[in-house]
């Protein structure tokens, strides 16, 4: 018989009865039932029931072990009997008499259960990462990580993809986040910066003509903790091709997407095709540019209605109006709660009407309200009795955030919010550049290495604020996995798209050389996009907060609890490395990207 173990623990079956058999795992629960032992053993496979019987050795030993302690066991496999199966077990219908017990780790006290989620703090868990990943969730959580990574693979290489590795030291970043620099020893005064993304690797890749590629790729950014965004590194699929359109993109990650989802989604439906909204219409319409189309709820611009209005509250504001279904047996408490909402979301209040027989309106802000202006919202709004309207008044992007996330809250109180299903959307035509409102300096507003819509005849004959390009973002069920672009990649757009956010030639070379001297040398038109793997599992594991699908992610300050790190280093190493250390500072200074 094997050293350690005959069977895993999470295999034997009824059939496997009168079978003497050797098993290894930790020891997760104990019970004592009037002398009897009752064990639970856990591995990696699965659980599975000891017996232990009075005056025995395994008796004994089992009896002073603590919980967590790591032992083999050798016994006979028995029928528990049908009064006594448990269903809940795929080992439910035996248990193991056991003969003898050899310990192979020892355990001190744990710090917290782990056979229940008893609400130990995050910070705790962390430090003792190694004890919170053999929880039954965190296991479960990473096993699907493991497995959903596994089907991308296979699913990509399907689709012809090559999967190739791209550098982890390289150069700086113009991807907008701050980098992880990392000292060079040989070359005093000078920095790697580790990969915010393979971005311009993988375009040099579509250069050098390998035409479809992808990686599993670590990425890392010195950027704060957000629930869907971990600090330090993330992974993502990262793909990019050669010859290929917009659409061509979308078919690709459509199928994937689609098939992941279903794959792993434990039954909730996958709404396929993925709708295309342009980013304007987006803002308008949802408030923001990662929509939550599980919301049946669709703001509106009625800015124009009250255009001369004398309700100073809308007067000379943009006002966005939310016409939500069948509230009228609905209390006052309704819709003071949806204010309350609306407030913590940085509102100063939320108006609102109902809609009665006759299309009449009631509420706090009925009265202000023309005929005039009651005709264009039930034309505009399609009001009927029952309905009611909310409204937001202000700058535009405050309007946006703030009515974007009542038209979820509200979906969600008022019975028009879909649940068990993952809804997908493409936002395409970003605007190619946007004002700085602080500068008045026309800068990227998303990925300068994209193409324009229309090329240099557009970035020649355009306002800038005009142009659109070839960028996108997929969503899913509000949050955001990826943004994507077709890549220009022509010298010429390049210079005239950076020479109208402020760069010389000059600068342009310095900063992206590589990438222009290929362009010169025969580059292909090319695409791709790189949704997030750590929000792909946190969706399909339905886990609030990205670092519960991470194995050993750090925490919201950036720090590793278990390892210790960022650790300090000593003089030695500082001096080899030709660095000193300036701790002067009181404060940090804010972040500001260059240019």
């Amino acid at each position: 018989m094997h050293r350690y173990r005959s069977h895993t623990c999470g295999e034997l079956r009824a059939a496997d009865v009168d079978t003497d058999v050797r098993l290894s795992g930790w020891l997760h629960n104990r019970r004592d039932l009037g002398g009897i032992l009752f064990i639970d053993l856990r591995d990696h496979h699965g659980l599975v029931q000891l017996v232990a019987r009075p005056g025995t050795q395994a008796n004994e030993a089992l009896s002073h072990l603590t919980k967590e302690t790591v032992v083999r066991v050798d016994g006979k496999v028995m029928s528990r009997g049908a009064e006594n199966v448990n269903p809940e077990l795929p080992t439910g219908e035996i248990e193991i008499e056991v003969t003898e017990v050899e310990v192979l780790g020892g355990a001190e006290q744990i710090p917290f259960t782990i056979n229940a989620e008893d609400g130990v703090n995050e910070e705790r868990r962390l430090e003792y990462r190694f004890l919170d990943l053999r929880r039954e969730r965190m296991h479960r959580n990473i096993m699907l990580r493991s497995a959903v990574i596994s089907a991308m693979r296979q699913k990509m290489t399907a689709l012809g993809f090559n999967e190739l590795a791209t550098p982890i030291l390289s150069a700086t970043s113009p991807e907008g986040a701050r980098d992880f620099l990392v000292p060079s020893r040989l070359h005093a005064g000078k920095f790697y910066a580790l990969p915010q993304a393979p971005q311009q690797f993988k375009q040099l890749l579509m250069i050098a003509g390998f035409d479809r590629y992808f990686q599993i790729a670590p990425c890392f950014r010195d950027e704060d903790a957000r629930a869907d965004r971990s600090p330090g590194e993330f992974y993502q699929l990262d793909m990019e091709m050669s010859f290929v359109e917009q659409e061509d993109v979308f078919q690709v990650i459509e199928k994937v997407m689609t098939e992941l989802f279903e794959e792993f989604g434990n039954g909730r439906h996958v709404t396929s095709p993925f709708p295309r909204i342009p980013f304007r219409e987006a803002m308008l319409k949802y408030g923001s540019d990662k929509p939550d189309l599980r919301s049946k709820l669709e703001l509106v611009d009625v800015t124009d209605v009250f255009e001369g209005s004398e309700f100073k509250a809308f007067a000379g504001k943009h006002v966005r109006a939310l016409a939500v279904p069948a509230l009228q047996e609905q209390p006052r408490k309704f819709f003071d709660g949806l204010g309350d909402f609306a407030v913590e979301q940085g509102a100063k209040g939320l108006a609102w009407v109902r809609v009665g027989e006759g299309n009449a309106l009631t509420g706090p802000i009925a009265k202000f309200l023309t005929e005039d202006n009651v005709k264009a919202l039930t034309e505009r709004l399609g009001l009927e009795p029952g309905h009611a309207m909310f409204f937001g008044a202000g700058e535009f992007d405050e309007v946006s955030k703030i009515m974007g996330a009542v038209r979820v809250e509200a979906a969600k109180r008022a019975g028009q919010f879909e649940e068990n299903v993952f809804r997908f959307c493409w936002i395409v035509d970003f605007p190619m550049f946007e004002k700085n409102e602080d500068t008045g300096q026309i800068e990227f507003s998303h990925n300068p290495f994209s193409m324009p819509q229309g090329g240099l005849e557009a970035l020649n004959t355009k306002d800038p604020l005009d142009i659109l390009a070839w960028q996108y973002d997929i969503v899913c069920n509000g949050t955001e996995l990826s943004s994507g672009a077709i890549r220009n990649h022509e010298p010429e757009v390049m210079y005239r798209a950076f020479e109208i956010a402020g760069y010389s030639n000059e600068e342009v070379e310095k900063e992206f050389g590589g990438m222009l001297r290929a362009f010169k040398f025969g580059a292909p038109p090319h695409g791709g996009i790189a949704p997030g793997v750590d929000r792909i599992v946190m969706l399909l594991a339905d886990e609030p907060n990205i670092r519960e699908t991470i194995a050993f992610p750090l925490n919201g300050n950036a720090q590793d609890l278990l390892m210790g790190a960022p650790s300090e280093v000593d003089d030695a190493r500082l001096k080899e490395l030709h660095l000193s250390l300036y701790k002067g500072a009181a404060k940090p200074t804010p972040y500001k990207p260059t240019k």
